[in-house]
C-alpha cells in the first residue's frame, strides 16, 4: 500500500496519511511521499486547495520512534531538516489553501503539521497533544513558531511542557484550530469546506496567505506596504474582475483562480 493517499476531485487535492495500523505517523519514505505530492499541488494549476487528513482513528502519531532509534536509520538532524522542515516549508509556500481535517489524534510532528495549514478542523473525538516533553525533545515541526501565535505564550508553553492531551473541542475554544465537526458528519463537513475554499478567488487566498506569513515579522508600517504591494497583484486578477461584475449583475461569481 502507499504511505500516502493522492487524488484530485472537483479541483480539490485529497491527501492520506496511510499507515492506519501505526496511527500514521511518519517514516523517511512517507515524508518524502508527502513532500512529492505537496510539490504536485503547487504545480498543478487545476488543483485549487488541498485537503490532508490521515487513513484509520488517527490524523498522525507524529515520527515513527522505530525509525528514529535505528542505529542504521536518519538522524534527528536528518529528520528534521530533510523529513519535517521541507514539508512545513511547502505548505506554506502552497499558493493554494490548505485544509488539515484532522480525523483523530495528532500528536508531536503530526499536531504540528495538522497547525501549520491554512484551515485546520477536527472530529469531536480528535485531539491535540504536544507529545515532545514527554520523551526530553522539544516540539519541531514549526510548533514553537506557530502555537504561541495561535493560542498565546503561556498557554503555548504549558502544553509543550507538560504535554497535555487537549481534546477538539478545547483546541477549537482555546483558538488553536477552526472549528469542531461531530464524528459521524466530520468526513462530509469537513469535505465540504475544500470544495467551498476551492470555488473562491484562490489567487486572492493565495496572496492573503502571503500577507498573513509576512505579518509575522513584520511592523505595523511594513505590514500596511505589504498589503498595498498584494492588494494591487490582487485587483489585477481575473478573479477581481469577475467578483465586481457579479456584484453589479447581482449574481453569484464564478472563479477561475486566476
Amino acid at each position: 500500500m502507499s504511505l500516502i493517499s493522492f487524488s484530485i476531485d472537483s479541483r480539490v487535492a485529497r491527501i492520506i496519511l496511510q499507515r492506519p495500523e501505526k496511527l500514521n505517523s511518519f517514516t523517511r519514505d512517507m515524508a518524502f511521499a508527502l513532500q512529492a505530492v505537496l510539490d504536485e499541488c503547487a504545480a498543478d494549476p487545476a488543483i485549487r486547495a488541498v485537503y490532508l487528513t490521515g487513513a484509520g482513528k488517527g490524523f498522525s502519531a507524529g515520527q515513527d520512534l522505530a525509525e528514529v532509534t535505528d542505529p542504521e536509520g536518519p538522524g534527528m538532524n536528518i529528520i528534521l531538516k530533510e523529513h519535517y522542515n521541507p514539508i512545513v516549508r511547502r505548505i506554506r509556500a502552497l499558493p493554494k489553501p490548505v485544509i488539515a481535517a484532522v480525523n483523530g489524534v495528532a500528536a508531536g510532528a503530526g499536531a504540528n503539521i495538522a497547525l501549520c495549514c491554512d484551515v485546520t478542523v477536527a472530529a469531536a473525538s480528535a485531539a491535540f497533544v504536544q507529545a515532545f516533553s514527554r520523551i526530553g525533545l522539544i516540539p519541531d515541526c514549526g510548533g514553537t513558531y506557530f502555537l504561541p501565535r495561535l493560542i498565546g505564550w503561556q498557554k503555548a508553553s504549558a502544553l509543550m511542557m507538560l504535554g497535555d492531551k487537549i481534546p477538539a473541542a478545547e483546541a477549537e475554544r482555546m483558538g488553536m484550530i477552526y472549528q469542531v465537526f461531530p464524528d459521524e458528519v466530520f468526513a462530509e463537513r469537513s469535505w465540504q469546506l475544500a470544495l467551498r475554499l476551492a470555488e473562491m478567488p484562490t489567487r486572492g487566498l493565495a496572496l492573503t496567505k502571503e500577507a498573513l506569513q509576512q505579518s509575522f515579522a513584520q511592523s505595523l508600517e511594513k505590514q500596511l506596504e505589504t498589503e498595498d504591494i498584494l492588494q494591487q497583484q490582487a485587483a489585477g486578477t481575473w478573479d477581481y474582475k469577475e467578483g465586481v461584475q457579479a456584484f453589479l449583475d447581482k449574481r453569484s461569481p464564478t472563479f477561475r483562480g486566476e
